[in-house]
């Protein structure tokens, strides 16, 4: 505690005018006035954003409270300066289990309500729904645990660590009948099911591909900016529970290895694949949750992972160059790609035969394509190209997408509705592309997906050779097992001289003139 014991921590606490209630008006906030209570389980820095998020509702009566606050570090507050583009910055560091619950009030001497064990935290009858904010590998645990309890559950991305995971959150919430929300902040942007609602509507016609990225560029090497202190030690921390290598979800597989206290594998878990996935899980993400839903996919037929660890030689396991091309049964692809070494960005686009959306600030571009028009050279951005603007009226300020986000989770919990806007059901088909993109980054295997086990299966030439029969079916409706139900065969116009294709038929064939000549 900063070099500090934890009753002088209190003392400080309570001197500074902290907002930490006394024993009666702390009472009578749980559960009270018709609030929905809210425990907050894994309160790092992400979680800091839903404690302030959440505290800045509870003002508001009936609305919500903090009840709880649950992680295996006692924590620290400190000031702190780093340079920011040559430029040097104070910046104020409070994260770990007991500044959490000053923030929001709560006693840190209230055993119940601030401890390091989650399952006392599901326990109580004033909890509602829980924000899930720990490492990754902690995430289905502690979802299904708080489902069972009877809580709704607001669990950051990415949903799970595992796809067997995802699964098993989905059949959870489901047969529980909970609310979850995944949180993805950017589904809060109503952009994404406009397009979606455009799309359905033959805007752009057959949707071929998708674009999307996430590029970073930071010399310290990513995630490496989560700082590291001595007050993170095994008297601060429970390691065992940090690590869950005594705990399961399926017999004999435990959550975490068993290993060694290491600062930074508690502060920077994202660079170790014990503990997530890199680039793929954690930013990929985001990216793909959005897209898919814009394009109205959900889980590929053929995933291939490529990328590697060129330049952030720094001890880590995840790349920090990577690519993921998935295709689908639909009929089209969708490319994510992102490097941590540098920021130039590309367009994030979905691509039409007819036209192109193109996300913006605020909504996105129509641009008309024209399938009529010859083949060429491939144009060249040189200039932006800008389309017809669609404004989504997205009430996303800065920082506002999390807020909008919890007020989406929270009403479907008063309504009782599953449908929040960013789904388990959905968070399971992005989670498990960019999953089968890491396992196939780290086997060197394209893989298949089997909807039907809900497993990846090494692919085969079975992709290409079922597509190139369609295509030998000359346009009529594709019988292969597997297409889309409803699918129209080819969509190609060809020109009369295509007549004269196939195999040589004597004096059946039609004359030059009739033929295109």
């Amino acid at each position: 505690m900063a070099g500090r014991s934890r009753r002088s921590f209190l003392k400080d606490s309570a001197a500074g005018g902290a907002l930490t209630l006394g024993a009666a008006s702390y009472k009578r906030v749980l559960g009270a006035n018709g609030k929905l209570g809210i425990a907050f389980i894994g309160v790092g820095g992400r979680c800091q954003a839903h404690l302030d998020i959440i505290n800045e509702m509870s003002k508001k009566p009936g609305d919500v409270a903090a009840v709880a606050v649950c992680d295996v570090w006692d924590g620290h507050e400190g000031k702190f300066t780093r340079m920011n583009g040559g430029v040097k910055e104070e910046r104020v560091y409070s994260q770990g289990l007991y500044p959490s619950a000053r923030k929001v009030g709560l006693n840190p001497d209230d055993k119940q309500h601030v401890t390091k064990d989650y399952r006392r935290v599901l326990d109580l009858k004033e909890v509602d729904a829980v924000c899930i904010a720990t490492p990754d590998h902690w995430h289905a645990k502690i979802s299904i645990d708080a489902a069972d309890a009877g809580k709704h559950v607001y669990c950051e991305k990415p949903m799970v660590r595992t796809i067997d995971e995802a699964h098993a959150v989905v059949d959870t919430m489901q047969k529980k009948n909970r609310v979850m929300t995944v949180g993805v902040q950017s589904m809060a942007d109503p952009s994404w099911r406009m397009a979606n609602e455009a799309i359905r509507k033959g805007l752009i016609g057959h949707v071929a591909q998708g674009q999307t990225s996430y590029y970073r560029n930071s010399i310290e090497g990513q995630w490496r900016y989560y700082r590291l202190y001595r007050q993170m030690n095994p008297k601060t921390i429970d390691w065992k529970m940090f690590l869950g290598h005594d705990q399961s979800i399926f017999p004999g597989v435990p959550l975490g290895p068993n290993v060694p206290f290491d600062r930074a594998v508690f502060a920077q878990w994202r660079c170790y694949w014990p503990f997530g996935g890199g680039m793929f899980t954690d930013l990929f993400v985001h990216q793909t949750t959005h897209l898919i839903e814009a394009m109205g996919l959900r889980y590929p037929g053929r995933v291939t992972g490529a990328g590697g660890l060129y330049l952030e030689y720094d001890g880590r396991d995840v790349p920090d160059v990577a690519t993921i091309v998935a295709d689908y049964h639909e009929g089209c692809q969708l490319v994510i790609g992102a490097t941590m070494i540098s920021s130039y960005p590309v367009e994030e686009v979905i691509r039409g035969r007819l036209g192109t959306i193109k996300f913006v600030k605020g909504g996105y571009q129509v641009i008309r394509d024209d399938p009529d028009k010859r083949a060429g050279i491939p144009a060249r951005l040189e200039e932006s190209i800008k389309g017809e603007f669609v404004d989504a009226k997205s009430p996303l300020a800065k920082n506002e997408d999390t807020t909008l986000l919890w007020r989406n989770f929270l009403d479907c919990v008063r309504r009782g509705d599953r449908a929040t806007w960013s789904t388990p059901e959905l968070g399971a088909a992005a989670f498990t592309t960019v999953a089968m993109g890491v396992q196939s980054y780290r086997t060197g295997r394209v893989l298949f997906w089997n909807d039907k086990e809900r497993k990846p299966a090494e692919a085969d030439a079975s992709w290409a050779s079922r597509l190139e029969k369609r295509s030998k079916d000359r346009g009529k409706p594709s019988q292969v097992a597997g297409w889309a139900a409803g699918d129209r065969g080819s969509v190609v116009i060809p020109n009369d001289y295509m007549k004269l294709a196939g195999p040589w038929a004597g004096d059946t064939d039609p004359a030059p003139e009739t033929a295109g000549g």
